[in-house]
């Protein structure tokens, strides 16, 4: 795995940056329950110029939060998935429904979570999976949307998730969502704030090496939602993205934004040939 210094202009970021003892086990592979395959390493997508080969989140984790992420009764997102499972089976709204009652079981819902963000060909733009939960919620059943990265709907992308743990992730970028896919490459490629960082600095020039105590990783969002040891919670795509912008001193934007669907689109199809792999653990 590469090891290679930050070149630019954040001085002080490239002051903090350097590599350091690996405490992960970057060879080791992932298996949940003793019988779910996870690819956590794979060839990059063909859209992909400057990296040859993918890598999930959790190959660069320590070998104790890799081990939190091996065994159910062990990784605690999975409460939240619990806490989804009724949330499913609940009636809500004037038309009397609940998620049941159109898509069954929750393992119904097996591979779905892979090909989102996807474009909706009834609303005419891309959806995240947040935007199409509200959307069944607030046109299918009459119930009030949920907030977008909130406590409810986290809980719910983390049993859509699960139910789709390694199946690859297979996010189409072509036709009416190539627009949006370019505008969140754009974005990729921007350098924000005072720290002048973009998110490719990070993520494409820099996975592997440490800055300050993070193990940096390639930024790929296959495995959310997440649940972070840093603040004891389900951790969501978007709210991840203004973390990271928000940690360049730059002005964000806000989560729901056309900006961050653009840019979960095009971060989401940088992982295509991973496993779906939520609800995940991490530092």
């Amino acid at each position: 795995m590469k090891k290679m210094l930050l070149t630019g202009s954040a001085v002080g970021i490239a002051l903090a940056m350097m590599t350091a003892p690996v405490f992960a086990d970057e060879d080791a592979d992932l298996l949940i329950n003793g019988e779910i395959e996870i690819t956590v390493r794979t060839d990059a997508p063909p859209h992909m110029e400057n990296v040859d080969t993918i890598y999930s989140g959790w190959v660069f984790r320590s070998t104790e939060t890799q081990a939190l992420e091996m065994d159910d009764f062990e990784n605690p997102g999975m409460i939240f998935v619990d806490d989804a499972i009724e949330a499913w089976e609940t009636v809500e709204g004037t038309e009397g429904k609940s998620c049941a009652d159109c898509h069954g079981d929750p393992d119904g819902m097996a591979g779905v979570r892979a090909t989102y963000p996807k474009w909706n060909e009834d609303a005419e733009e891309v959806r995240t999976i947040a935007m199409q939960v509200n959307g069944c919620r607030t046109e299918q059943m009459g119930a009030e949307a949920w907030k977008y990265d909130g406590g409810d709907m986290l809980n719910m992308e983390a049993l859509l998730a699960s139910v789709s743990r390694g199946i690859p992730v297979n996010v189409a970028i072509d036709g009416p969502a190539q627009s949006m896919w370019e505008k969140g490459k754009e974005i990729y490629y921007t350098r924000f704030g005072q720290l002048d960082l973009s998110c490719a600095n990070c993520h494409e020039d820099n996975y592997g090496n440490y800055i300050r105590a993070d193990h940096l990783s390639q930024g790929q969002i296959n495995a959310f939602p997440t649940y972070r040891l840093k603040n004891a919670q389900l951790n969501g795509v978007q709210s991840r993205f203004k973390g990271c912008i928000r940690d360049t001193r730059g002005e964000t934007f806000a989560v729901g934004s056309e900006e961050f669907i653009a840019l979960e689109l095009y971060v989401a199809s940088r992982g295509n040939g991973l496993s779906v792999e939520g609800p995940s653990v991490r530092n």
